[in-house]
Order: structure tokens, then C-alpha cells, then sequence
């Protein structure tokens, strides 16, 4: 008891032993001089302390530990040391602390054998629920800088935006393992060690991750997987041998065997039979060993064109440009989409006089009360919307037993950025305004430059709208489905066109805009999606309908 009451008095973070306990993420786990046998309570989390008799029971409780490190906030370097304590009478506390959630991935360590005092190793955290790597943008602490709860540490480059992450507990940074511009670091990979006291910075400058990263996935796998009741070394199975043949000499003898087609066909192709190891019974050459050669020979021969092809290349002028992780993203995403969503599309010109005027007319209106200025995009948006809300088999997606149908209609707007194209989304799109609308589509339009988006601004939408008309003035174009979305409208730019007028010779002009909508041919039939143009053409020209 002497012991474990002189490492809490020591540590600044176990003064608070009480207030630990009864935190939902903390685990307590203790051992006192005279033995004790720990199990974990299902419905808490301070792990009770029972007696411990016999030396077999206490030979039980090791093995349990080894078999459920991870269960314990072990890792593999304090493993054998917990065990030990188990086994003979030795007091201590020992506290671990592992968190895995949307902001930060941390481990706590302890003083080992290389006489490192306690620290905390910062992994990379998951920002995204898709997400598995990320970069390091830059650090916003140096080393030495002491950190305090809910102050940013560094930004993270996700899959889909630039999240800052937190830290999580109090201490200084010790060591940064990750700089400014680290690539495609595995999500739980340390990036970053932390020490209580400020000290304890001096011994972490030549600390290598390495053998303690590695060790702490050895106890996660050792406990993902139950170990054997004795110690067995497993024997590698020994990997089949190919069926291609090895090219060797003959046979002993000089009579080469192989059959007349085999004979045939190396004659014609100029192949020495000296040169063919048969697979036939007693090394019998048949028609297969001789095309499984000219096959191997015609490898062999493309080699060397691969090599000019390069060395042709090299003489271009070009740069390569790394592939940033939303870039990364949204390859793999629409290829995925073209690759198993049949996709088909649907085109149709809308009439947006009077779309305009009643533009002009709002837009009069807003600024007269200091609102955000409503453009053309924010109409279609709404329009969208109101479209969905009129026809729901178009706000649906596919999965393999069934066609979810969405009750909320939430629209992902694409943005062109210099990082990439993000698509943030406006929520229950049909039941906000066209003030709200506007307002929230510039706020995250900025935020995507500006590559500050946080996961709730782009995850949750059921459709897609992308707008190439105004910004660039394309006039008609086909967008690629955004998974798992049944559906996206690609918006032209609006022209005028000459019309036919009441009478004969008589003409007028109007302004038309070309839609186009990409549907899912799992989900939406060719009828439903003309109904839903239809019903988005309605609102186009007939604006006046969406503020009803």
C-alpha cells in the first residue's frame, strides 16, 4: 500500500484517483502486496479487487491479462511487468487510459526499462467515419509548448477537409513524430508525445515510436485473437510450386520425349525442345509446356519496350503533383460510382424569366434589410428540394435488401476549391427559406475554400446539385452520381433563345437553362425521374409556387 500511495503522490494526474473513476472512459486498475485476482466489471469501469489464494489462481489472472491486454489499457512493454506483479507479492497502481473518438487517439505509457518517466503517445485520430489515413497541414504547438485541454494542437488533412485536432489532457508536447507536411499516416499512428512534467521534455528528444507502436498493435492482435493454451511454434506451410514450367535442359539421355502437336508447335515457333522441361509423366513434353514458354519469352521480350516507353518519357518536360487526400477521395468515390451504378440521364430546358424577375425583386428586398444577396443557384436549391418533397422515390438510395427512402431532404451543393471539390450540405432544405438558403450556401462555400469544413457541413445529404452554368457558362453537362445518392442535377448556363409568338411572324425572346438529371436506374425508373423534372420545371417557371 506504501508503494501505490507513492506513485500517486507523485503522479499530478492521480491526485485525482476519485474523479477518475468516475469518468465513463477511465479504467482503474490496481494491485495490491498481498495479491488480488482483477475482473472486469461489464457495467463499470473501475475493475474489482477480489483475494487472491493459491498460486494457480494467480498463474489463472496472468494468463487472463496476457490473453486481454488491451482490456486492461496495456500494452505489450508493460505486459510483462503487470504479469510479474501478479504472480509474486508486489504492490503498485498502474493507470492507463486509452481514447478513441472523433478528436484525438492517445495510449498513456510508463516508466520502462530505457528509464522514460510517464507520458502519452498522441496517435493519429479518425475525424471521418471513412476515414484511414491523414496528413499533418501544420502544428500549431511547438515542442516544449505546454498544452491544456481543448487547445488545438495541430491540423489534420482528412479525407473530405482540414479539421483541427485537441488535446485531451493537460502536460507539454515532448516530442512531435509527425512535422509539418507528413503524408499518409495511418489513423492511430503516433504522431505526438506528451509528458506531465515539463522537466521530462529532455528525455524524449532522441525517443523512437517504433518498438512502441509496434508493440501496442501486438496486444491489440493478442487480444483480437485467443492465444493457444501451450506454447507451440507453428511451422510455415510450405506454398505450392507454379504450374509453369522451368525451363532446364533434357532428361538424361539424349532422346528428348514430347508429343507430335508439342513437336509441331515448336518447330513452327523456332523453340529448342533441349530447352523445355516437360510436366508430362517422366518429363513428357506436351503442347502446354511449349506455350507456357513462348508466353514467359514474350514477357521477357516487353520488358526492354517498357524501358524505351520510359526512357522516352523521361525526355518530356512535366511535374508530378502528390495526390492531396480529397483528391484521393474523390477519384476513388466516382469511380466507384461509374463502376457499379447504371447510371442514365434525363434533359429538359426550363424558362427562367420569370425566375429573374423574381430575383430582382428579392434581392431588392435583402438589401434594404442587410441580407445576403440570392442568386440563381439558391432557386435551384430550393427547387431541388421542393421537387424531392413532391416525388420521394428520388430522395432514396439503393442497398442490397432494400431502397431506404429519406424523410429529411438535405442537399449537397458541389464547390469547385483549390484544394478540390467538396460538397457541403444545406439540411431540410425544402422547409428553410431563401434567405437561410443563400446565407448558408455562402458561409460553406467559404468555409470550403478557406479548407475548414467540419464533418457535420458535408455528411448527411440525399441529393446533389452542381452548378457549371453561372460560374463558367457550360451550357449542358452529365454529373456522376455522389454515392450512396440515387440522384444529381448538373445546371447549364441560362441563354437566350428565340421563340415562335402568338400569331404568324411573330417571335419573342426568353431566356432557357439546361438541367440535366443523373439518376440511378436501381432506384429511379425513367418515368419517376421525368417526374421529378417535371415538377423541378414547374418551380423554375413558376417561382412564385416556392413561397407558398
Amino acid at each position: 500500500m506504501a508503494y501505490a500511495s507513492h506513485i500517486i503522490n507523485h503522479s499530478r494526474k492521480l491526485r485525482y484517483v476519485p474523479k477518475l473513476m468516475r469518468h465513463d472512459r477511465a479504467i482503474l486498475v490496481r494491485w495490491f502486496s498481498n495479491g488480488a485476482q482483477s475482473s472486469v466489471c461489464k457495467r463499470e469501469d473501475v475493475i474489482k479487487i477480489c483475494p487472491l489464494g493459491a498460486s494457480a489462481e494467480r498463474e489463472t489472472v496472468s494468463k487472463f491479462v496476457a490473453r486481454n491486454p488491451v482490456s486492461f489499457g496495456l500494452s505489450k512493454n508493460n505486459l510483462s511487468r503487470t504479469t510479474m506483479r501478479l504472480g509474486i507479492p508486489m504492490g503498485g497502481v498502474v493507470y492507463c487510459r486509452e481514447i478513441l473518438c472523433s478528436q484525438v487517439l492517445s495510449r498513456r505509457g510508463f516508466a520502462s526499462e530505457a528509464g522514460l518517466p510517464p507520458h502519452q503517445e498522441i496517435g493519429m485520430p479518425s475525424l471521418s467515419p471513412t476515414m484511414t489515413e491523414g496528413n499533418i497541414a501544420r502544428w500549431l504547438k511547438k515542442k516544449g509548448d505546454k498544452v491544456t485541454p481543448g487547445e488545438v494542437l495541430c491540423e489534420v488533412e482528412t479525407d473530405k477537409a482540414t479539421v483541427e485536432m485537441e488535446c485531451m489532457e493537460e502536460g507539454y508536447l515532448a516530442k512531435i513524430i509527425k512535422g509539418d507536411g507528413s503524408k499518409e499516416i495511418k489513423v492511430g499512428e503516433i504522431i505526438a508525445i506528451t509528458v506531465e512534467e515539463e522537466e521530462d521534455i529532455v528525455k524524449f528528444n532522441d525517443y523512437s515510436p517504433a518498438a512502441s507502436d509496434s508493440s501496442a498493435s501486438s496486444a491489440k492482435d493478442l487480444a483480437a485473437s485467443p492465444p493457444p493454451p501451450k506454447e507451440s511454434v507453428e511451422q510455415p506451410v510450405p506454398s505450392p510450386e507454379p504450374k509453369t514450367p522451368k525451363h532446364s535442359s533434357s532428361p538424361s539421355g539424349d532422346r528428348i520425349f514430347a508429343s507430335p502437336l508439342a513437336r509441331k508447335l515448336a518447330e513452327e515457333h523456332k523453340v529448342p525442345l533441349s530447352s523445355i522441361k516437360g510436366t508430362g509423366s517422366d518429363g513428357y513434353i506436351v503442347k502446354a509446356d511449349i506455350e507456357d514458354y513462348l508466353a514467359s519469352r514474350r514477357k521477357e521480350v516487353s520488358a526492354p519496350t517498357h524501358k524505351t516507353q520510359d526512357a522516352k518519357l523521361a525526355s518530356l518536360d512535366y511535374v508530378d503533383i502528390p495526390h492531396s487526400q480529397i483528391r484521393k477521395v474523390t477519384a476513388s468515390r466516382l469511380l466507384f460510382s461509374k463502376q457499379t451504378i447504371p447510371h442514365y440521364y434525363l434533359t429538359v430546358d426550363a424558362c427562367v424569366d420569370k425566375l429573374m424577375d423574381l430575383r430582382s425583386q428579392l434581392n431588392l428586398l435583402q438589401e434594404a434589410s442587410g441580407g445576403k444577396r440570392i442568386s440563381v443557384n439558391d432557386l435551384v436549391v430550393k427547387a431541388a428540394a421542393l421537387a424531392l418533397r413532391k416525388v420521394p422515390q428520388c430522395n432514396s438510395s439503393w442497398t442490397d435488401d432494400y431502397i431506404r427512402q429519406y424523410n429529411n431532404v438535405n442537399i449537397n451543393v458541389a464547390v469547385q476549391t483549390d484544394n478540390g471539390l467538396y460538397v457541403p450540405v444545406i439540411r431540410e432544405a425544402d422547409k428553410k427559406g431563401l434567405s437561410s438558403i443563400a446565407e448558408e450556401v455562402k458561409k460553406l462555400a467559404q468555409k470550403a475554400k478557406e479548407n475548414s469544413l467540419k464533418p457535420e457541413d458535408y455528411e448527411g445529404g440525399t441529393f446533389t446539385v452542381s452548378n457549371l452554368g453561372g460560374p463558367f457558362g457550360i451550357k449542358q453537362f452529365c454529373a456522376i452520381i455522389n454515392p450512396p445518392q440515387s440522384g444529381i442535377l448538373a445546371v447549364g448556363s441560362a441563354e437566350k433563345r428565340v421563340i415562335p409568338g402568338s400569331g404568324p411572324g411573330q417571335f419573342n425572346f426568353a431566356s432557357y437553362m439546361s438541367v440535366t438529371l443523373s439518376c440511378d436506374h436501381r432506384v429511379i425508373d425513367g418515368a419517376i425521374g421525368a417526374e421529378w423534372l417535371k415538377a423541378f420545371k414547374g418551380y423554375i417557371e413558376n417561382p412564385e409556387s416556392m413561397l407558398l
